[in-house]
């Protein structure tokens, strides 16, 4: 972390308000035809970052190390785990599953990544991973799976369904962002169009639509947390065990989840409970500020990706009443390039925030046709 807050890139206050009040306008728009997709090359692309005053940023990985990022966790050895798709947003008649886990390491600690390495490649649009209980657990489409490397050659040896039943109605919806919680439950997500049915030891369980899951690997018990919002790809918990959640489709900012919690688009649902920031951004993934390589007004703030506006924001709580109110502060960082997506935020053992970018002019699927040719299949980074 020693370069990452050493100022590379400063900026004026006038720009820093900027950046805070007025950067929806600075994303360009999606390109209209082929001849106007922009410069991929990651120097243009860096080119196009605002970043805040104080801080500097690094092209950490890139295409071919890995291609199109859905999620990214490091382990405890302090290696990335990544799951990518380049088979979203379906898979075509005739082709065979060939999404991959990808672990990314620094090996000479120089702040870039300078070793990949495929841990398993025939997955079918993977949208989790997460590494822990001596493997790692992916959110495989309709399964959790567990892969095991057996002889320390870092590739999978061994793979277990965990869990099945995941509804697949939306592939922008599937059972995604996987995290533990302090208590080491392995916590994940799916979305308003997603019609769950999972047998499991104690029991059918099924969640229609949205909400948060909590399993016990131990004893394979699954239950359902929270219900509703409508497209959460984001899930963090705070220092005292609280848990927050992104919407990217809902507008109103964090979402503070609790067991029982009830949120907009549940079916049946006769009470909700609301946003902590109504009108803000729509939002992917999610890390909560506790690190000391930070400034001490950025503690305990929220990072979030707004993938569609290509920026990442950030938000500090107040309490208010049981709860707490949001507000949006200067955004961590921004970018007039047209194909930044960023869309899974981490904070690294080495203290320094790692963005991945799923890097696509096109947005996602709800938007344009499944096979627009302006659709990127190939490219995709860690920005440090």
């Amino acid at each position: 972390m020693a370069g990452f807050c050493t100022a590379m890139l400063r900026l004026t206050s006038l720009l820093a308000l900027v950046a805070a009040l007025a950067l929806p306008a600075l994303h360009a728009a999606q390109p209209k035809s082929m001849a106007d997709l922009p410069d991929s090359n990651p120097d243009a692309e860096k080119a196009g970052f605002i970043v805040p005053e104080g801080f500097e940023i690094n092209l950490w990985a890139s295409d071919p190390m890995l291609r199109k990022p859905v999620q990214i966790n490091f382990d405890a050895q302090g290696r990335l785990w990544v799951v990518s798709s380049t088979t979203y947003p379906h898979i075509k008649p005739g082709e065979e599953a060939k999404d991959e886990v990808v672990v990314l390491e620094d090996t000479n600690h120089d702040g870039t990544a300078d070793k990949s390495t495929v841990f398993a490649h025939d997955l079918h649009i993977p949208t989790g991973v997460i590494a822990g209980d001596g493997g790692v657990y992916v959110a495989n489409s309709t399964e959790v799976i567990f892969l095991r490397d057996t002889d320390g050659d870092l590739k999978e040896d061994k793979r277990d369904i965990i869990l099945s039943g995941f509804g697949t109605e939306d592939t922008h919806h599937l059972l995604h962002t996987m995290r533990f919680g302090p208590e080491g439950l392995l916590y994940f997500l799916q979305s308003i169009y997603i019609h769950s049915h999972i047998e499991t030891p104690h029991g059918v369980r099924r969640l229609l639509g949205g909400g948060v899951w909590e399993f016990r690997p131990e004893t394979r018990q699954l239950e359902i947390i929270s219900k509703g919002l409508i497209n959460p790809w984001g899930f963090e918990f705070d220092r005292w065990g609280q848990s927050f959640a992104s919407d990217g489709a809902g507008s109103e900012g964090v979402n503070f989840i609790f067991p029982g919690s009830v949120f907009a688009t549940s079916p049946g649902a006769k009470r909700i409970v609301h946003g902590m920031s109504p009108g803000q951004p729509k939002h992917a993934s999610q890390d909560i500020v506790d690190d000391p390589s930070f400034p001490a007004d950025w503690q305990g703030h929220f990072i979030q990706c707004d993938f569609r506006g290509g920026r990442v924001n950030r938000f500090s709580l107040a309490p208010s009443g049981s709860s707490y109110i949001a507000k949006q502060e200067a955004d961590v960082l921004a970018s007039t390039h047209p194909a930044f997506r960023p869309i899974s935020v981490q904070i690294g053992p080495d203290g320094a925030l790692y963005i991945a970018d799923w890097y696509n002019p096109i947005i996602q699927h709800g938007e344009v046709d499944f096979r627009d040719p302006r659709r990127d299949l190939v490219h995709g980074r860690i920005w440090r």
